[in-house]
């Protein structure tokens, strides 16, 4: 099971003239352990399917069981809910449509904090609002989950091909955990800051030209 090959944390303790002590969390990379996937619509299934591409055993789900076929069909193992892709992965993307579809997804009755273990990494590539991302950031962090919001540049045929900007917002210490699953489906993976920043420079990202869209990834 996933759960007996999870990174593990170590507790690092520093001191400086402006700190006393700091903890520091790092999570050891648990590379092709199973990944959750939840939201197989027009971005999430070909998301999904770089992961697959790229030697993740995938653990899905979607409101729509029918979606989930085309992902069934070359591997992935399809569960009925969130909670049950919580059971059995401690590495989830949420790729959904909206606020209410990812505040139902985590802490509906079939949610994913329903299961959800800790030490878990919770991606959430759904464009919501930065409030949301952060109160599901505070949630998951009482069951003892980490929670970064990295919401996506790109459409589906970015998707397709990989090719997909991720702006990712949390603690940076899970940034290098987050970015290896995120370098499958993505050419560009950006560290914004805390959780709810991922939203922010996607809301702006997406409010500029496209050759200025290019200027700002290539740039940083």
């Amino acid at each position: 099971m996933a759960a007996l090959f999870r990174g593990s944390r170590t507790v690092l303790f520093s001191w400086n003239k402006h700190v006393d002590s700091a903890f520091v969390c790092t999570r050891t990379m648990a590379s092709k352990t199973p990944v959750g996937f939840i939201g197989l619509g027009n971005m999430g299934t070909p998301m999904a399917k770089n992961l697959l591409k790229n030697g993740y055993p995938v653990i899905c789900t979607d409101v729509f069981p029918e979606s989930c076929k085309e992902l069934q069909d070359i591997g992935a193992q399809v569960v009925d809910t969130p909670a049950d892709v919580a059971d059995k992965a401690d590495r989830i993307i949420t790729m959904l449509p909206s606020s209410p579809n990812v505040i139902d997804a985590y802490t509906g009755n079939s949610g994913i904090l329903k299961k959800v273990k800790k030490g878990t990494l919770l991606i959430d590539s759904s464009t919501i609002d930065p409030y949301v991302s952060k109160d599901m950031a505070v949630t998951a962090e009482k069951m003892g989950a980490v929670f970064m919001d990295a919401p996506v540049s790109g459409g589906v045929g970015a998707a397709s091909m990989a090719k997909l900007t991720f702006m990712v917002g949390g603690p940076e210490e899970e940034y290098t955990a987050a970015q290896e699953l995120l370098t499958c489906m993505g050419a560009n993976v950006v560290y914004c800051g805390q959780v709810g920043s991922g939203q922010v420079r996607a809301a702006d990202h997406s409010s500029y030209p496209q050759w200025y869209r290019v200027f700002i990834i290539k740039t940083g």
